[in-house]
Order: C-alpha cells, then sequence, then structure tokens
C-alpha cells in the first residue's frame, strides 16, 4: 500500500500543483490544492486578498484550510509556498501522513516563474532576489517537516513522479508482507 495522505511542500513553481496532481492520478487518490481551496473560499484571487487583507490574514485563512485538508480523507495534497511558516501546519502536516519536499533552486525557481503574474510575493524588482530570499527563510522548514526531498528543478513532472511512485515502493511491500 502507498501512503494514503501526501502532502507536497516547496517554493513557488517546484511543481507541487502538477506532480501532485500526476500522483494523485496514478495512486488513485484525490487531488487538492491548498491555494485553490483558499480562492473557492473567499471567491478570488490571492493576490487580491493578500492586497486587500495582508499576509497575516492569508495565513490564518491558510492554516485553517490546511487543518481541513491534513484532517480530511487520504489524497495528495499540494500546499502554499510558505505553508510551512507556520509550526501548526507543519505539525498537522507531518501528523496526518507522508510530506515530500519538492526542491529546487531560486534560479531554477525564476526561470519558470519569471513571467508569472499571479504570486503575490514575487510582484517586486527583483525577483530573483525574492525567490533566494525565501529560499533562505523557508529551505529549513521545509527539510524539517518533510519526510522525503526530491529535485525538481530539472526534472520533469513525469520523472518526478516516477520517482516518488519508486521511493513509496518499500512502502508498499512492507505493507504486503506485513498483511500475509
Amino acid at each position: 500500500m502507498y501512503p494514503t495522505h501526501i502532502s507536497l511542500v516547496g517554493m513557488p513553481g517546484a511543481g507541487k500543483t502538477s506532480i501532485g496532481r500526476r500522483l494523485a492520478r496514478e495512486l488513485g487518490l484525490p487531488f487538492h490544492d491548498s491555494d485553490c481551496e483558499i480562492e473557492r473560499y473567499i471567491g478570488g484571487s490571492i493576490r487580491d486578498f493578500f492586497e486587500a487583507q495582508g499576509e497575516d490574514a492569508f495565513r490564518e485563512l491558510e492554516q485553517r484550510v490546511v487543518a481541513e485538508l491534513a484532517g480530511g480523507a487520504a489524497c495528495v495534497l499540494a500546499t502554499g509556498g510558505g505553508t510551512v511558516l507556520r509550526a501548526a501546519n507543519r505539525e498537522r502536516l507531518k501528523a496526518a501522513g507522508t510530506v515530500v519536499y519538492l526542491h529546487a533552486t531560486p534560479e531554477a525557481l525564476f526561470r519558470r516563474l519569471r513571467q508569472d503574474t499571479r504570486r503575490p510575493l514575487l510582484q517586486v524588482a527583483d525577483p530573483l532576489q525574492r525567490l533566494r530570499e525565501l529560499f533562505r527563510q523557508r529551505d529549513r522548514l521545509y527539510r524539517e517537516t518533510a519526510h522525503d526531498v526530491i529535485d525538481t528543478g530539472h526534472a520533469s513532472v513525469g520523472r518526478a513522479v516516477h520517482e516518488l511512485l519508486a521511493r513509496f515502493e518499500p512502502c508498499r511491500t512492507a505493507t504486503a508482507a506485513a498483511e500475509s
């Protein structure tokens, strides 16, 4: 049996949504994206909410949504890049199941995100410098939260999913042996 609750953490642009969607399909699990759930709840964009309410209000709402999703039925959950900033989120995700850190360097992320205008924290004069700052602040927290780390800086979505499935295989083999 593969893990039944898998949460993906990592920097903006690391592939949490793309990889999560494909991984969920491969495992036959529902997929949830915490940012999409937040936007559905607020009835608008996170960027607009950020501008109107500020980051603290967003992080409060994010914590409620993550608690609900992590406490729910088995799924693959793609989290927002800053989800790990709150200890309650880190603890909730770890307790819910397997957490995987999708790691990519700030430079690789910048190449992917340089045209993206939807991410509020990157709407600054020097987005690469901002990514470096966020990485310095968050890398330790991602690693503290995660049970496993995979590099997605240069990997395709398919390759990353294949690597995750291969890493989960020992869990499936051990569970099958214990059941027989």
